[in-house]
């Protein structure tokens, strides 16, 4: 039996982590001085509702090794004879350094187990790690090994292609998620800004003027970058307004030859303090 698990920032719907027996370790996000543990505490709605109004910029924090080893112990409790954590990239957050630390305890407190754990630094953010969970899900479903998996993440995650545009670039700023002279070319443009990942962090790829050419965009990269033999599916997000996700998945029905499944999901608590509102992002994997 494998157990899958990941941190919260990979933002799958619960949905899909109750079909999949999907297992989260929970960011932290401290808004005025009281910490809430994202997708726990604190829904997404409720935080988008309250964002703009805050006096003070939220924070995250990256889940303890105590609660990635919660999760392993009682997946071991249940039967389950190997794990694998899929974490969000060790270019944004320490969340991966705590996973490999909880899997160092878990053998330090039973060094005589034979259960493997295999913890992945997936080099993505939010729907980008939630990718792989999804995938990795799916193959084990259809009868994959445990090597297969750990194999098939190590070998495609840094295909998976990420695609965010944000309304505002301050959230990005202030979180030092995006380098200020990238945000700071944004902003005097008056563009809205594509990143996708490079060495594991956020950077601007794109600038297009308005959402219609940033959506445009998205489609077309898609076609000239798709790998039809891996992707059998999409993931679009977003923040505050799931039309934006609604109108993209019909153009990408309407325009591309993609006849899988477009799956429409919202950005979590940890992704959208650094996001904002108005966020729309797209997930696939490139050749």
């Amino acid at each position: 039996m494998i157990k899958i698990m990941a941190d919260s920032t990979c933002d799958l719907s619960d949905e899909v982590l109750e079909k999949y027996d999907i297992s989260l370790a929970p960011l932290t996000i401290d808004i005025g001085g009281k910490i809430y543990r994202d997708r726990i505490d604190i829904q997404p709605d409720a935080f988008y509702g309250m964002l703009e109004a805050l006096p003070e910029f939220p924070t995250t924090g990256m889940p303890s090794p105590a609660e990635y080893l919660k999760i392993m112990k009682e997946a071991v409790e249940s039967g389950y004879k190997e794990v694998l954590c899929i974490c969000m990239s060790s270019g944004t957050s320490g969340a991966y350094q705590s996973a490999v630390l909880a899997k160092d305890y878990f053998f330090e407190e039973q060094p005589d187990s034979h259960v493997k754990i295999h913890v992945v630094d997936s080099k993505c953010m939010s729907h980008g790690s939630g990718w792989l969970v999804l995938k990795s899900a799916m193959m084990r479903e259809k009868g994959a090994s445990f090597e297969e998996l750990v194999s098939f993440n190590e070998s495609f995650k840094k295909k998976v292609k990420h695609f965010l545009s944000v309304d505002d670039l301050n959230h990005l700023i202030k979180s030092g998620r995006l380098s200020n002279s990238s945000a700071i070319i944004g902003k005097i443009l008056m563009i809205k800004p594509i990143m996708s990942m490079k060495d594991g962090r956020g950077a601007i790829v794109g600038k297009e003027r308005g959402l219609k050419r940033v959506l445009k965009h998205y489609v077309q990269e898609f076609i000239k970058r798709n790998d039809a033999t891996v992707t059998d599916f999409i993931i679009i997000g977003y923040t505050s307004d799931r039309t934006i996700a609604e109108n993209l998945k019909a153009i990408l029905q309407k325009d591309t030859d993609f006849s899988g499944e477009i799956y429409i999901m919202q950005m979590g608590v940890s992704v959208g303090t650094h996001v904002g509102l108005g966020a729309i992002s797209m997930f696939f994997v490139e050749k």
